[in-house]
């Protein structure tokens, strides 16, 4: 690889580090953030959660895949409709930067956002409630990874050609909620129908889940090399056709 290619690669690296940053500062605590990316998956496992016994541990390890499902996908849906709004999405295309690495960047937001919001319930359930965790490493490796798959999840959702928050989180949601009730977080995959879990191996989530499942418990349904192994994979999936379809977007003049 010559140097000019490097030195291209680092720019592109930098700049989506910069937009990464950028949004950190400026978005992570607008209402639709802390409403669809931090509140959302709280409630939802409260909701689905109260008065079943179930240990500490499985609690957590469900916990986090909803925390890194639900705030990861919503970054993207909240923070390009409101940069459409004000013309930022456009300027920085024009600065100049690919429309990949702008995605790359937003990718890292939301990544960045779920990850630490995840380890609010995992420091409150190791330090205060006495959970334990099988395996650490996992969970220090699972936890980005399946942020940044989701968060490219997101971007998919966010190449619909808005500027309103609202008119891309409830096709969103449309998607989610499903994904979220085949994926094996309140029915295990072990006890699914052979026709249930069938449906659970095409949302990304399950693996999310199972990946918990090792880290916090020992013990998961899938191998989880395998987990680990789709993760990125999903990133990739994610990735392709949001760059499309934000490319299309565009077109139209969003």
């Amino acid at each position: 690889m010559n140097e000019g290619v490097m030195a291209r690669l680092r720019d592109e690296v930098s700049q989506a580090w910069t937009v990464a940053v950028k949004d950190v500062r400026v978005y992570y605590l607008t209402p639709p953030m802390i409403m669809f990316g931090l509140l959302l998956p709280f409630f939802l496992f409260f909701s689905f959660s109260v008065r079943r016994e179930i240990a500490m541990e499985v609690g957590i390890a469900r916990l986090l895949a909803l925390t890194t499902f639900f705030t990861a996908s919503s970054a993207g849906p909240v923070i390009i409709p409101l940069e459409r709004r004000t013309g930022t999405y456009d300027r920085l295309l024009a600065a100049p930067m690919s429309l990949v690495t702008l995605l790359l960047g937003k990718t890292l937001v939301g990544a960045f956002f779920a990850t630490l919001v995840s380890l609010v319930p995992l420091l409150v359930g190791v330090l205060a409630l006495g959970a334990t965790v099988a395996d650490a490493a996992l969970l220090i490796v699972g936890v980005p990874l399946a942020s940044l798959a989701f968060s490219a999840f997101g971007l998919v959702f966010a190449s619909i050609p808005t500027r309103s928050v609202g008119n891309i989180m409830m096709p969103s949601t449309l998607v989610r909620w499903p994904l979220m009730f085949i994926s094996g977080i309140f029915v295990p995959l072990e006890e699914m129908a052979t026709w249930a879990r069938i449906l659970a191996y095409v949302s990304p989530l399950t693996y999310a889940q199972d990946l918990m499942n090792h880290a916090m418990l020992g013990r998961g349904y899938l191998n989880p090399w395998l987990d680990l192994a789709l993760l990125p994979v999903l990133l990739v999936v994610f990735l392709i056709p949001a760059a499309r379809l934000h490319h299309r977007a565009r077109v139209l003049g969003y």
